[in-house]
Order: structure tokens, then sequence, then C-alpha cells
């Protein structure tokens, strides 16, 4: 491999050998290239890397493999299993992998081989499979083309406020988590970045099937969210997709940034924003598309939510809704509104170019907060009517 890459093979790591001694032989490898810098190369097989979870992605290590995101899996030719740059992954009481500063993962799928697809009475809540070092600043960390079939929770990035972390990437992902959580982030300080990543049921379609429609309403009584974000400065979020999560992303209170060209299907709450100042608890929404139709109720329906302090600037976003076999939707097939402002201080909200479709109630925003601040121009209501509002 040269140089700058050594094959994880070459310290041990195999397909026939169980998977702690692949684990002990991969920390070792990690932990030799970490004065260099070396990459370590996923070398690709025919059989997945069973490996123990535990492992430390130390400090200045990249682990590569081959591949570009594979969204409905890739195939043995005779068996239903993933090839290539393959890490299977059946321990159930251990985080796979923790990364820490100047690390990088690329181009490796993450099989859960014993995670069921049908029966949502035998799923298995899996750690995370990636996480951020919970005893240490992480600073750098870039993930990209990674595919995820059968995980609980995908990445974990949580930061312990004493050991916050900054400028991560998550980019060119695809899974589907059977929490129902894609990418969480907290105590991330200087713009992370989530870029062109895709939550699915469909993931694996090639190596054992979509999962069931009772497996994707399982996932949606969650109630959690394939993507949230809190306490961030400026983070930057774009072209992300999810289907058939009870929420699309969370914006929570200690947050600001930017959202565009984004589409939340088949969810209970596309976008749920909340503040707690005025000052820079500010997000920016924009090219995206919501279909908010699965949930309990109709009426809890809401493609956005807004609550709490700051501004919302929502721009050429549009929510209609209907049946969709994948999941059990309300039988209205409709949300109950646009929009559900809500509590008691005084936001402020600007709404442009949005068509507002298939909701129940006679006007497509609902103001339960009378301190709340609303304009929106060149809005199009239920009727394909002009909808304008003036504070």
């Amino acid at each position: 491999m040269g140089t700058n890459y050594r094959s994880i093979r070459e310290f041990g790591v195999l397909p026939e050998n169980n998977p702690k001694i692949n684990k002990e032989n991969l920390q070792k490898a990690i932990d030799w290239s970490s004065s260099s810098g070396t990459a370590l190369f996923v070398e690709p097989s025919d059989e997945p890397y069973h490996l123990e979870g535990g492992i430390i992605l130390k400090k200045n290590v990249s682990l590569i493999g081959v591949h570009g995101p594979t969204p409905r899996g890739t195939r043995h030719p005779v068996k239903k299993q993933p090839v290539g740059s393959v890490f299977q992954i059946t321990d159930t009481s251990h985080v796979f992998i923790t990364v820490e500063t100047g690390t990088q993962i690329k181009g490796i799928q993450f099989w859960y081989s014993e995670q069921t697809i049908t029966d949502p009475q035998k799923i298995i809540p899996y750690p995370a499979t990636i996480q951020v070092s919970k005893t240490s600043s992480t600073q750098g960390v870039y993930l990209s083309c990674l595919t995820f079939y059968g995980e609980y929770t995908a990445m974990d990035f949580c930061a312990d406020p004493n050991y916050n972390c900054e400028l991560m990437i998550f980019e060119h992902c695809y899974g589907y988590p059977l929490s129902g959580k894609f990418i969480e982030i907290d105590y991330c300080y200087d713009i992370p970045r989530i870029l062109h990543c895709h939550v699915n049921p469909a993931c694996q379609r090639f190596i054992g099937g979509q999962y069931s429609r009772k497996i994707v309403d399982a996932v949606v009584s969650n109630k959690t969210f394939a993507y949230a974000i809190n306490h961030t400065d400026n983070a930057q979020l774009i072209d992300l997709f999810t289907f058939g999560t009870y929420g699309g992303i969370l914006l929570e209170g200690e947050t600001y940034g930017q959202l565009t060209n984004f589409n939340f299907d088949c969810v209970t709450v596309g976008i749920h924003k909340k503040g707690n100042n005025t000052k820079n608890r500010n997000w920016q929404i924009s090219q995206g598309s919501i279909i908010a139709n699965c949930g309990e109720v109709v009426e809890n329906i809401h493609p956005i939510i807004i609550e709490g302090q700051g501004h919302t600037s929502l721009s050429n976003v549009e929510s209609f809704s209907g049946a969709n076999p994948a999941l059990t939707t309300v039988p209205e097939n409709k949300s109950q509104d646009f929009l559900l402002v809500k509590g008691d201080r005084k936001l402020t909200i600007s709404i442009f170019g949005c068509r507002m479709r298939d909701y129940v109630s006679d006007k497509p925003i609902t103001v339960l907060n009378e301190h709340a601040v609303i304009q929106a121009v060149g809005c199009l209501d239920k009727s394909e009517n002009p909808f304008n509002l003036l504070p």
C-alpha cells in the first residue's frame, strides 16, 4: 500500500478471525498509526471483518475503505450480506468506535448482521456506531461515504460539556437507525456540518430487504428526530433527507445556523425550532419539502413547530401530505397545519414563497403565542389561494 496507507490485514485484522481478536488487532494498528498519521486501509473482501466494539480511533488516524455511499447495499453473489470494506457488528454492550481529534472514517459499511428487519419486538438497541470522545476535547473529525445497516443509533456526537468538540463534518452518509436517531450533535462549537445525508428504511434492500411496515411504525413511535442539533455555533446543514422517522430535525434552544435543500418525508414533525435568546438563536431555512402524515392523531402532526425566542426565516419551503404503504399514516392523510407557533415569549418569523397544502385546520398557521411576530408574503394556502400575513 505504500508509506501513506497500511492494510489492516498487515496487523492481523482478518475476515476469518473472531471479533475479539480483530478488535484487539485493529486497536494495535490504530495505536501504531497515531504517531505518524498513517491511514489504515480496510481492504475489500467477500467476507466482512467481524469486530467487537470499544475501539478508540486515536488522534491523527484515518480508516479508509473503498466505497462511496451504498444506499441499497452491496451484495454477495450467493449470501444476503454486504461485500467490500465491511465491519460486521454484533456487540450489544459497547459503542463500536469512538473518535478523537484529527480523525477520518471514509468509504466503510457497518453491518449489524443480527438485527431484525421484520419484528419490532426483536429490535436490538445497539449502542451508537460512531461516538465522539466523552473524555477529551475533539476537534476536526471527517466522516464521509459511510453506510449503516441495522444500526440503532448511527452517530452520537453529544459531547461532555467539559470536553466540547468543534468542526465536525458528516458527508454522504446513509442508513436507517431503529432508534430514529441518525446524527445527534451537542456541545459542538464552531461550525459543525451535515452535508448530503440520507435516512431511509430501504437502505439495505439488496441485502435482506426493506424494513417492514411494523418496524417503520415502531421507529416513528420513538418520537425522536433523525437529526438533532444543540449548543452549536453556526451549524451548516445542506441536502438532508429522512423517511419514516417521527421528526426530521430538532434545532434546540442553544444553537443557530442555516438549513437548506432538504426533504423530510413521512414524518410527524418536520422541523422543530427552539431558541433561548433573541441575539443569535436564529435559523435561515430554505428550499425544502416536508410530508407530515404519520403519528398517533392528526392534531399532533405539524410540518414545522417554532417556539422559544429568536428569529426564523422560512423561504421556499413547501408541505403536502398523503398515504404511503411503507408505514401507517393517520386516516386523514393530512397534517394539522403548516406551522405551529408556541410559547409565551417574543419570537419573530418571516415566511416567503411557501406552498402550504393538505392540512385540516382553517388556517395554515396555528398561533398559540400571543407575543409572536409573524410575517408571510407570497405564500399559497391549501386551496391554492394567495396567503399573506402582516403583523
